[in-house]
């Protein structure tokens, strides 16, 4: 019996950067999953850092960490958020890690004092990369991030010429580029595409499939005339036209034009089923038709850039498809916080404190913990969130007014968050890049607290991304004043969860559980915290009923 061979379609992208070809190459993938292909999914990063574990969130969006703890471009988030495809450090690559790979071979004696050189050797390994992750699938979705024509993607470029003529009738490319619309004329462009297909052609890649982005539709004069400079078929010269209300409505579109059906067809791949897209449509009903409303604020460091908190952003909204209402977030700085939290925060019905490194914005994430606390406003922390619920816990409630993290002061008296041995140790002799607990861990959950109610199960496992941890020395204390430690890791007895008694809903997590949300199965702990604020709002409608201007500002 033959080795099954795997089919590979490079998603690549031309005239600026931001046009969507992670959602694009997401719901490719989605869409031959649903066709009853085995998929695998992977994103190629040109940029020379070995991952982006140590880039500013305002350089890169947030890091997205998979369940074997790689540090990975956000683009991974889309791929589990709209498929079933398992990604893990094999789903994602960068320019650095290559020549890290191909320098350590020629370290060794691997290429048995050849000249290394860019082709083959750098293109060898590239290739080699991309077939690891193919792992026995029917198809490999491939995303190339950057533009055709920068200069650190040309050796991807390359490589990925190689590769179709060295597999024939196996490798697919499908190119998305810009399509303009000029509002003083009214007329969308279609020189911009022009010139980015030259330039792939040039490198030797003639485009199988283009998608051309734009905000108004595409007319058949435009579709000929792109068919005909392109050298592609008026089939294959698809619109995708900037969705009205969700991101989730990418595939749906894709679909109603038979992408799948295209790329199936070049491929010579037989679809094993119908693509059934109903629970899908039925997930963006509930978007478009929510019962309710209710509004989140998200309070960090890095805010300015949406990308961010991707994730987060994502599993808010998935939490409130679950329940049935629409989640409309706030974005307020950290930093802004300090002194006037009442201004910021007022009119919202949840609050949620997100990750982050470094000092900045601290006491404005600390001032939050403490208004949502006070005044019973459902309160959602993770990671550094979690952290500074327990250091305003510890100055404000304990009376330990000196507490800190030993991140922020290492000299405070009160260390209440510390690092962890190992990590602080392997940060000393590595530097920063890959130096925290990554990836996932068991978390042992007490019955009858607001993170059982949510799981309803004892034992959980969740993904990582830090250094610091609640000190165990103040857990005791801590428990006693009524900040209970709720989930535990069984093998080393640190606190993974805590929740403060007697408030409607005060829950921190030192894990990341915006990383294993989906569109159709929120996470458990997002879906409970929206519960928790649009029961808030219910409360609040309830005691002001006979308010007029109470009601308008719910």
């Amino acid at each position: 019996m033959s080795r099954k061979k795997t089919c590979y379609v490079f998603v690549t992208g031309g005239v600026v950067s931001s046009l969507g070809k992670g959602l694009t190459s997401a719901s490719v993938a989605m869409l031959l999953e649903r066709h009853g292909l085995k998929v695998s999914i992977q994103k190629i990063d040109p940029y020379i850092n070995v991952d982006p574990g140590t880039m500013s969130p305002f350089q890169h969006g947030e890091v997205y960490v998979t369940e074997d703890g790689a540090e990975t471009d956000l683009d991974l988030g889309h791929y589990e958020r709209f498929t079933n495809c398992r990604v893990d450090r094999r789903s994602n690559f960068t320019t650095g890690r290559v020549y890290y790979n191909v320098i350590r071979g020629e370290r060794r004696g691997k290429y048995l004092g050849k000249t290394v050189q860019v082709v083959p050797h750098i293109t060898d390994e590239i290739k080699r990369l991309v077939k690891r992750a193919a792992r026995g699938a029917d198809v490999l979705v491939s995303e190339l991030g950057g533009t055709v024509g920068d200069i650190e993607g040309l050796p991807f470029l390359e490589a990925i010429r190689q590769m179709r003529l060295e597999e024939p009738g196996r490798v697919l490319n499908i190119h998305i580029t810009l399509l303009p619309h000029l509002p003083t004329t009214g007329e969308l462009k279609t020189k911009p595409t022009q010139h980015s297909v030259g330039r792939l052609r040039e490198i030797g890649i003639q485009p199988d499939i283009l998608i051309c982005r734009t905000s108004v539709p595409m007319g058949e004069e435009e579709r000929a005339k792109i068919s005909l400079f392109c050298n592609v078929p008026q089939e294959a010269v698809i619109e995708e036209r900037d969705v009205d209300f969700s991101i989730y409505e990418v595939p749906v579109e894709l679909h109603k034009q038979q992408l799948d059906r295209l790329v199936l067809q070049k491929l010579g791949l037989k679809a094993r089923k119908e693509c059934d897209l109903s629970d899908w449509q039925e997930m963006l009903e509930v978007l478009k038709n929510p019962e309710d409303t209710v509004r989140i604020a998200v309070v960090g460091k890095y805010v300015r850039l949406r990308d961010s908190y991707k994730s987060i952003n994502e599993a808010l909204c998935h939490g409130g498809i679950q329940n049935g209402v629409r989640v409309e977030i706030v974005y307020v700085e950290s930093e802004e916080v300090a002194g006037k939290e009442a201004a910021l925060l007022e009119d919202v019905h949840g609050i949620l404190v997100p990750g982050g490194f470094g000092v900045r914005g601290i006491e404005g994430k600390i001032e939050t913990v403490r208004f949502a606390r006070e005044h019973h406003i459902p309160f959602f922390g993770i990671c550094l969130g979690m952290q500074t619920a327990v250091i305003e816990f510890a100055r404000n409630v304990v009376g330990l007014k000196d507490a800190d993290s030993r991140e922020f002061n290492e000299t405070t008296p009160h260390p209440v968050i510390d690092y962890m041995p190992k990590h602080l140790k392997l940060m000393r002799r590595r530097g920063m890049g890959g130096t925290m607990r990554l990836g996932a861990y068991d978390c042992r959950i007490k019955e009858g607290t607001k993170a059982y109610q949510a799981y309803r199960t004892d034992l959980v496992r969740e993904r990582h991304r830090h250094r610091l941890e609640v000190n165990p020395r103040y857990t005791a204390l801590l428990e006693e004043y009524g900040l209970a430690i709720s989930g535990i890791n069984p093998q080393t007895g640190l606190a993974e969860i805590v929740e403060l008694a007697g408030h409607p809903w005060f829950v921190g997590v030192q894990f990341h559980p915006e990383f294993k949300s989906k569109p159709l199965k929120a996470h458990p702990l997002f879906a409970a915290f929206v519960r928790a604020a649009l029961d808030y709002k219910y409360r609040l409608l309830t005691q002001f009923s006979s308010g007029t201007a109470a009601k308008e500002r719910l």
